[in-house]
This record gives structure tokens, C-alpha cells and sequence, in this order.
């Protein structure tokens, strides 16, 4: 079993601790000054968190050593505000509460990282939005787009991505507070009054009723985590695909060196976001198998997402702040964009070509016409152009400029300027 523990979530138990007190104090059920005693010694630097999480392996969850430990801390200075120490809340009600908290302050996180990111990309697509590059299908050469629509497009992921984690972590921004069955029996008639002064503290929203064995918030929460390391890694493939000594279209200015070759610069970025990708799936996995819980407590199922959450958060994190990075100091190259274009005879322009045929030939003959021209073109190691040129069918119905017309990449980019000014303005950058 997992005891995992780390510093901010201590911390986070500790607030939880200190809330309950408080309004535990608030209800009258316990002395306001133990309610201030309790908090002056909820200071996890005054922890030892090794022994903590190390005791937590032998009780089962590191609530259980946390109280302990607290409860001596208060002792020392009251013995009588010590017996208040956690008073009618069960273990679960503390973590689950905690992870609410680390949730919001790790989202924070994601959000401020997704952001800049979003900034970058914005730039890219704003500077390059006429930028022209082969658009690539099956990973071979389609018609062209432009730099600026692809980093749009990495715009617009990544703002639904952090559209998403905003609604699923405020939807999981919800008190636990049940008791030992989740019917809050421990503290009476107040109960209620003693959640709602709790939330209150905390910032939480108070549930219709305990959710201990109810995981549909948490596991949502972790598909926004999941879904949006997905986004950095395809963001993250990119990168390495666009960086590659055979294309090299873009090169991240920083990082990647070798160990025993002088020459290498890695898109080490984009690597991290392409490894968080690989991870997150299983990390959810193991989060929606976890939602098969029984009863009022589960035996394993709670247990499985403690870690696995928070390792699913943290690769979000590590994920966004690399691309944001990536983005932030992407190094560009337009003519080698055109070179590839242009390579293998512009045959890349064959959708264009056969497009301004078709209202003199029809879309079926223009398309097989011009497929046979890239064929001789490629046979004979000429340009698509030239082919076109000296095409009896094609120079009937079409004139040398129509031709350059047709085949100028420029000249077949379609709405891509509209599409990238809509993202732009969606949003607001």
C-alpha cells in the first residue's frame, strides 16, 4: 500500500485539521481555544514527515500517524486542547478534503503553465499565419498549410484543455466530512452547521451528502489531468517531428545535449510531453478501476488513487511547463517550410493543379489526369510544373500563369487566415 506523502499535502491535512477545529468551535462543540491551540501546532515544517509516512505503512493511511503526532504537538502545550485533536471526523474525511485543496493549488499550477503556452502559440500563429509548409497526411506530404494554422490549432487544444481542467476541478472542490459511516452521527445534531462553518474556511462547497465511495469527481477530474497530458504529447510529437535532422522546420533553442556526441540537440521538451502522454493512460486506468468501491469504505480502490493521482498531476504539470517552454523559445524556419514544398518537384501542389482543371476537364479526368502527370514527373525526375507545361491537355485549357497560379502554395491555403484569427479571438489572445 502507498503511504505516500509529501510536503503540501501534510500542509493541506493540517488545514483540513485546523479548519474542523474551527468550526467545531464556531458549533460550540469544543473551546475556541483549543481551536487556537490546534492551529498554532499545524505547521508542517514542525513534522517529521519521513516518520510520519513511514508510520503510515503499518496504520493504513497517514491521517492516522498525522493525529497522533498532532495531538502530542497540542499536548505539549495544552493536554486539554489535545483532547479536541480531530474530534468525530474520520481518516477519510481529512484526505479526501486535503486532496480537494491540493487539487485547487495544482490546478493553479497547470492553468498559469497552459496559459503561457497558450501565449506562445498564440505568437506563433499570429507571426506565421501566412507562413506556408507542407501540410502532412499519413506522415507524406498533403497540400500545404501554413505554420500559423498548426500553432493555432495547438492554440485552440490546449484552451479547451484548460477550459476542461477549470469546470472538472471546481466540480471536485467539495467538502468530505461523514464520519466514520458517512452519516456525521459523531458529532450529533450539529453535523451540518459544523460541515457548512468548515466548507466556509476551506472555500469548499458543502455536498448533499458524504461521498466516501463516490469517486465520479475525483475521476473526472483526473480525465481533465489525462486528457490534457494527451494534448502536450501530440503538441510534444510535433515538435520532434518538425526538429528532425531531416526536416529540421523548427529547432527548440535550448537543452538536449549528448553524452558522446558534440553535435546533438534533443527536443528534450517535447520528449517530457510525449512521455507524460504515454504514462497518463494508465495512471486513468488505474483511477477508473478504483471507482468500484464498496460500501461505505473501500478496501483498495481508495487506497489505489492516492498516489496515482497526484503522480498523474505532477507529469501534467512537468508536461505543460515543458511545452510552454518549447513554444516560448521555438526557433522557426520558413525556407526550409518552402524547400520541402518544393521538393520531390512540387508535387505537393498536384490537389491544386487538378482543382483548376476540373472546370474544363471535371473532377474525375482532372484528378486522373494530373495523377498521371506527377507519375512522369517523378519517373523522369522533372518538376510537377514542367510536366504541366508541356502537357498538350493541360496547356489546351490553361495558360503558363494559370499554371504557376495554380501551383504557387500561396495561392491554395484556403481559409487558413480566417481559421487562425477565429482561435485568435476565441481566445483572446
Amino acid at each position: 500500500m502507498s503511504a505516500f506523502c509529501d510536503h503540501d499535502y501534510l500542509q493541506a491535512l493540517l488545514d483540513v485539521e485546523v479548519a474542523l477545529a474551527a468550526a467545531e468551535a464556531e458549533s460550540g462543540l469544543i473551546p475556541p481555544s483549543a481551536a487556537v491551540d490546534i492551529k498554532a501546532a499545524a505547521c508542517a515544517e514542525l513534522f517529521d514527515l519521513s516518520a510520519i509516512t513511514q508510520d503510515a505503512i503499518n496504520d493504513g493511511n497517514v491521517v492516522i500517524p498525522l493525529v497522533r503526532k498532532l495531538t502530542e504537538a497540542v499536548s505539549a502545550k495544552s493536554p486539554e486542547s489535545s483532547r479536541y485533536v480531530h474530534r468525530g471526523a474520520t481518516s477519510q474525511d481529512i484526505m479526501d478534503t486535503a486532496q480537494a485543496l491540493l487539487l485547487r493549488k495544482r490546478h493553479a499550477v497547470v492553468r498559469e503553465e497552459l496559459t503561457r503556452a497558450m501565449e506562445s502559440a498564440a505568437a506563433l500563429a499570429r507571426a506565421h499565419a501566412a507562413t506556408p509548409m507542407a501540410g502532412r497526411t499519413w506522415l507524406q506530404h498533403a497540400s500545404p498549410t501554413t505554420f500559423g494554422l498548426k500553432a493555432a490549432a495547438w492554440l485552440d487544444m490546449l484552451g479547451r484543455c484548460r477550459a476542461r481542467l477549470e469546470d472538472s476541478v471546481a466540480r471536485a472542490q467539495v467538502l468530505q466530512l461523514g464520519g466514520a459511516s458517512g452519516t456525521l452521527a459523531s458529532l450529533g445534531p450539529d453535523g451540518p452547521a459544523v460541515a457548512e462553518a468548515m466548507a466556509k474556511a476551506l472555500a469548499l462547497r458543502v455536498p448533499p451528502a458524504p461521498w466516501h465511495t463516490h469517486r465520479d469527481r475525483v475521476a473526472e477530474a483526473a480525465s481533465a489531468f489525462s486528457i490534457t497530458c494527451g494534448a502536450l504529447g501530440k503538441i510534444g510529437r510535433d515538435l520532434t517531428l518538425l526538429a528532425q535532422s531531416e526536416v529540421a522546420e523548427v529547432q527548440t533553442a535550448s537543452g538536449g545535449g549528448s553524452s558522446s556526441m558534440p553535435h546533438k540537440q534533443n527536443p528534450v521538451r517535447a520528449v517530457t510531453a510525449v512521455a507524460a502522454a504515454i504514462r497518463a493512460p494508465g495512471m486513468m486506468s488505474t483511477l477508473l478501476s478504483a471507482m468500484v468501491q464498496e460500501h461505505e469504505r473501500a478496501a483498495g480502490g481508495w487506497q489505489a488513487e492516492w498516489q496515482t493521482l497526484r503522480d498523474l498531476i505532477d507529469i501534467t504539470i512537468d508536461a505543460a511547463r515543458a511545452i510552454a517552454a518549447a513554444l516560448g523559445e521555438l526557433k522557426v524556419d520558413p525556407s526550409a517550410m518552402r524547400r520541402h514544398l518544393d521538393s520531390r518537384g512540387g508535387v505537393a501542389m498536384a490537389e491544386a493543379l487538378s482543382i483548376a482543371l476540373q472546370p474544363h476537364l471535371g473532377r474525375k479526368q482532372a484528378m486522373a489526369h494530373v495523377e498521371q502527370l506527377v507519375r512522369k514527373a517523378e519517373t523522369e525526375g522533372q518538376s510537377l510544373r514542367t510536366a504541366a507545361v508541356a502537357d498538350r491537355e493541360v496547356a489546351r485549357v490553361l495558360s503558363q500563369q494559370e499554371i504557376d497560379r495554380a501551383l504557387a502554395p500561396e495561392s491554395f491555403l484556403g481559409s487558413t487566415g480566417v481559421f487562425v484569427e477565429r482561435v485568435l479571438r476565441e481566445w483572446k489572445m
